[in-house]
């Protein structure tokens, strides 16, 4: 952790909703006039797309899928924090999605990487994707979070949101991405969900209909279909009359879980977080 170089960390799933969050956070960002380094954990990927394809066709893919630490740059990502925290910079790339135009113009071919370079000047880093919490007997990635959010919805629900995405909008099979599932479930087990026993604040959204099989579900229960858990790690520092009063519907479950309908998720996530992303700033100047 680091006064003068802060770091914010999502952390969640395929098909969790961390790419949201980060939606939420980039405007929070804007509004406040904060520089804000965006990083996304598929640039630690180890393997480009064609090369996971063939690891998959020479039956490795379970040692290699992306939950998997061995199939990510998880050395590197540490020293990112690391050094960012030390010293306001550190090594990073991007991941080319089929839908990244600019570096496509550039001549990055989807589904590659970009080259490693140092970080531009920023205000704090922050950082979206798998593996933001990790912590092994070799590796401690958490250490160096100001902030770990933890987006973690009910199991069924992220298998429903990643069956829904990677289908419709990746162009696979549904039989492929059930496939996938099954196949990452040690490393999901085993690499994801520790994770969010190191977070400070943790996001799950519970459906309210049923999802009992989620193979079968078509669409998305939809946020007026949901409620979101809120679990807060250092729960003595929130100001829970005052999240009851400010969302309507809430309600507090535990003595350290807030309850909010699912359609009020980005104001609440907002009344929670702005606070502690302007204390990092206080401290920062």
């Amino acid at each position: 952790m680091s006064a003068e170089f802060p770091i914010i960390a999502v952390t969640g799933s395929s098909g969790a909703g961390t790419t949201k969050t980060g939606s939420i956070f980039s405007s929070l960002f804007a509004s406040e006039g904060i520089r804000a380094a965006m990083i996304q954990g598929d640039s630690f990927h180890r393997y480009t797309r064609k090369q996971m394809a063939k690891l998959a066709e020479m039956g490795q893919y379970g040692e290699r899928n992306h939950f998997s630490l061995a199939a990510n740059h998880i050395d590197k990502l540490e020293s990112l924090f690391h050094d960012y925290s030390e010293t306001g910079t550190g090594q990073c790339r991007h991941y080319v999605h089929d839908e990244d135009k600019v570096f496509i113009a550039q001549g990055v071919k989807p589904g590659t990487f970009t080259p490693w370079m140092a970080l531009p000047e920023s205000d704090m880093l922050f950082y979206e994707g798998l593996h933001g919490a990790v912590v092994t007997d070799n590796i401690n990635i958490a250490r160096y979070a100001d902030l770990l959010i933890g987006v973690t919805p009910i199991i069924n629900l992220e298998w429903i949101q990643k069956v829904h995405r990677d289908t419709r909008y990746r162009g696979y099979s549904e039989e492929a991405v059930v496939h996938t599932i099954i196949k990452r479930m040690d490393d999901y087990v085993r690499y994801i969900v520790p994770q969010f026993s190191h977070t400070h604040i943790n996001f799950q959204r519970v459906p309210t209909v049923d999802t009992s099989n989620p193979f079968v579900v078509r669409e998305i229960p939809s946020d007026d279909e949901s409620m979101v858990v809120i679990h807060f790690r250092d729960y003595k520092s929130v100001d829970f009359p005052y999240l009851l009063q400010m969302i309507s519907g809430a309600f507090i479950s535990r003595f350290d879980t807030l309850v909010v309908p699912g359609n009020k998720m980005s104001l609440a996530m907002d009344l929670i977080v702005r606070p502690r992303v302007l204390e990092l700033m206080a401290h920062r100047r």
